[in-house]
């Protein structure tokens, strides 16, 4: 026996740790359609083997927020081949479950319900690919919850304070704190870290021997003033964050020096997208925590398909060729042949001894062009390796860098260089086309009456949630509440209308009444989505033609109109390649849902001015129904939701009721001299061996 099965005793916790599986990426691709379900089942293989306690996944269980039948399928029956048993489970819950599990009419976990046999407990946050939707606010996971097969936590049910309440286990001597925040829009979690409105509770009693674990699914890297969110904003009394949303794997555990805890990064299991970060090796870990030490150790995974990415600078081989080279396309072709065989043949070598592998590997070169160079063309060039590489569509990918002239003045002073820098590209979301969009425009075609963030959301719903409505409800809508503000001023010339209507958007960009609005505009698109009848079916014929909730694992048909990218992405690693911003919508397109087309106001051609002094019917209704929706008014009680008592209620200690937990404000200092220790896991003996790295100070 190894020397990590001899020190796993009854008072040692062993965790499988993995985030970011996006089960059924692609699921349609006749090649890479199977990747994310087999490497699904390789992680529950390595579960089972190793006997974990538990395994803990840090959010996008799925690649979808509304996953197809298939997934749905696939996911719960190898969650009952690998996760159901006899094999008993050898730890204890402390504290009250029906805090810890409040999105279940079922608040106990899984393996104290008398109607089930679980032998590894699986517990998932959500993350921003499955996260909840819908005036139920249910997501994927809450389907498997309600079955029984995973404990879904860290769902924050308020919009205006987040109180973190963590799930108290323990395994012999070993206590163990397991943290959760599921997704949340960054620049909102951002503003509410700044205000202090995110609160961690903690038991009264021995905090100081705790191990304090917290899985969180937000941007890490920057990606924007505000769209990340800082290390440093976390509590210092967390031993251990498991970071998910970053689809590069950085699993080994580095330490803050500022707030003296470890951060570990698992990344994807799948890559979703082309670029240098998901070409990392991907994998798991298996987290053994004993008292107050920890031990990592990294387990690489044998089904995930090779990825090979390499960028060339033509204006760097100036030995072989120049623009003004004859035939220097067919030399830079021949360049680029020869560049992909090298990346093919060392796949090759990396794959023998590995039969789980897949055989045919993704190769992306990146080849910039600047200087005068030309492209050629790469549906002919990829002909060349159709048989031998995964992604034969996408293999070269041209890139040129925009130069600045000198003595021209950008109007917005945006660097254009950076924009069109590939892997920043290939990893926006669409808001962020959105935004960088406005942000280069002209003057003349920017927005009047909306704003960009406003924009960026509607076109996020419409083409991420399938919410069809959410733009012309946002043109509506907005329009309504601008009409009511020019007549309560009392603007009459259209001089002065053009003023107020700049200065009425202005004072609410980033604030809480912009916010506030485009949560009203997506409550009354899925409203106007109910009162029609459409049902969140996942599986509508290929040949209807109604739009399907699913999406196709290749680039969709011109028809469709759809305007959704084979693998979206968000934060730092997306698959669009910003065609789901580009392609707009037909303007005559119907619905095909029965119902009468409605003329949306983006479509009229009459200017604000005109469309103040119209007294249509529908303007006199909306503005005398729509004022008292004009300001959302979120309860965030936790008193009022409601709770099913068990009918078998589980163990509890009197001293871990919700009343026990001090509250703790996310920027407080204020705590013991402590520390944990961490020892790296590549050692053969002993892997609690080593005295504490010193306590904190």
């Amino acid at each position: 026996m190894s020397s990590e099965n001899i020190l796993d005793d009854e008072d040692t916790f062993k965790i499988l740790i993995s985030t970011d599986i996006h089960l059924g990426y692609l699921e349609k691709d006749a090649i890479r359609g199977s990747d994310s379900f087999h490497t699904l089942k390789e992680i529950l293989e390595c579960a089972k083997e190793n006997q974990v306690d538990l395994i803990l996944l840090g959010g996008d269980l799925f690649h979808e927020n509304k996953p197809s039948r298939r997934c749905l399928h696939s996911c719960i029956t190898m969650l009952r081949e690998y996760c159901m048993g006899d094999s008993p489970v050898t730890f204890n819950i402390l504290s009250d479950q029906t805090i810890n599990f409040n999105t279940t009419q079922f608040p106990w976990v899984n393996y104290q319900d008398e109607n089930l046999n679980i032998s590894i407990p699986v517990f998932s946050i959500h993350g921003n690919h499955d996260d909840p939707t819908g005036a139920e606010g249910l997501c994927a996971l809450d389907l498997l919850s309600a079955s029984g097969l995973v404990n879904h936590f860290g769902h924050s049910h308020s919009v205006e304070r987040i109180e973190i309440s963590p799930i108290l286990l323990q395994k012999g001597s070993t206590k163990l704190a397991l943290y959760g925040l599921g997704s949340i829009p960054d620049e909102r979690l951002y503003r509410m870290f700044v205000n202090k409105q995110v609160t961690m509770l903690r038991p009264k009693e021995d905090q100081d021997n705790w191990f304090n674990l917290f899985a969180i699914h937000q941007n890490r890297s920057k990606h924007g003033p505000t769209n990340y969110i800082p290390e440093q904003f976390l509590d210092d009394f967390i031993d251990l964050v498991v970071w998910g949303h970053e689809h590069e794997c950085l699993i080994t555990p580095t330490r803050n020096e500022q707030q003296l805890f470890y951060v570990t990064q698992p990344g994807s299991s799948v890559a979703t997208s082309l670029s240098p970060g998901e070409a990392a090796k991907k994998h798991i870990g298996l987290l053994r925590v004993k008292g107050r030490k920890m031990n990592l150790q990294k387990i690489p995974l044998k089904t995930v398909r090779q990825f090979f990415i390499q960028d060339v600078v033509l204006a760097d081989y100036e030995d072989l060729f120049t623009p003004d080279t004859p035939q220097v396309t067919k030399k830079v072709e021949n360049l680029c042949y020869a560049k992909v065989s090298e990346m093919l043949e060392e796949a090759e070598r990396e794959r023998l001894g590995c039969p789980r592998t897949p055989e045919k590997p993704l190769i992306r070169l990146r080849v910039d062009y600047s200087g005068g160079f030309e492209t050629f063309n790469t549906s002919r060039f990829s002909q060349k390796f159709v048989d031998r590489v995964a992604n034969p569509k996408d293999v070269i990918h041209f890139l040129r860098k925009r130069e600045q002239k000198e003595g021209v003045k950008d109007e917005f002073n945006v660097d254009y260089s950076k924009l069109v820098k590939p892997a920043a590209v290939e990893g926006l979301r669409v808001e962020d086309l959105v935004k960088q969009y406005f942000e280069a425009a002209e003057q003349k075609v920017q927005l009047s009456l909306l704003t960009e963030q406003g924009m960026g959301k509607a076109i996020q719903e419409f083409v991420d949630k399938d919410e069809k409505d959410a733009i012309e409800e946002l043109i509506t809508y907005q329009l309504e509440k601008t009409q009511r503000h020019l007549q309560s001023r009392g603007v009459t010339t259209e001089q002065d209308i053009d003023a107020e209507i700049q200065k009425f958007r202005d004072s609410k960009k980033n604030t809480t009444e912009e916010e506030d609005d485009i949560k009203e505009v997506i409550n009354r698109a899925r409203a106007h989505r109910m009162e029609r009848g459409d049902l969140d079916l996942s599986d509508e014929p290929a040949d209807v033609t109604m739009d399907s909730d699913e999406e196709s694992g290749t680039l969709p048909a011109p028809t469709r109109g759809r305007g959704r990218g084979g693998g979206r992405g968000r934060g730092s690693r997306g698959g669009a390649k910003g065609s789901a911003a580009s392609e707009a919508k037909p303007a005559g397109r119907g619905r095909g849902r029965g119902r009468s087309q409605r003329s949306a106001p983006a479509s009229q051609t009459r200017n604000i001015f005109q469309a103040f002094q119209a007294t249509s019917q529908r303007s006199q209704i909306g503005g005398s129904t729509s004022s008292a929706a004009e300001e959302v008014i979120i309860d965030d009680s936790d008193e009022d939701i409601p709770v099913m008592k068990a009918t078998r209620p589980p163990p509890r200690s009197s001293s871990s009721s919700s009343s026990s937990f001090p509250k703790y404000s996310s920027q407080s200092q204020s705590q013991t001299s402590r520390g944990v220790a961490f020892e790296d896991s590549d050692e053969e003996d002993n892997p609690f061996k080593g005295h504490s790295r010193g306590s904190r100070r």
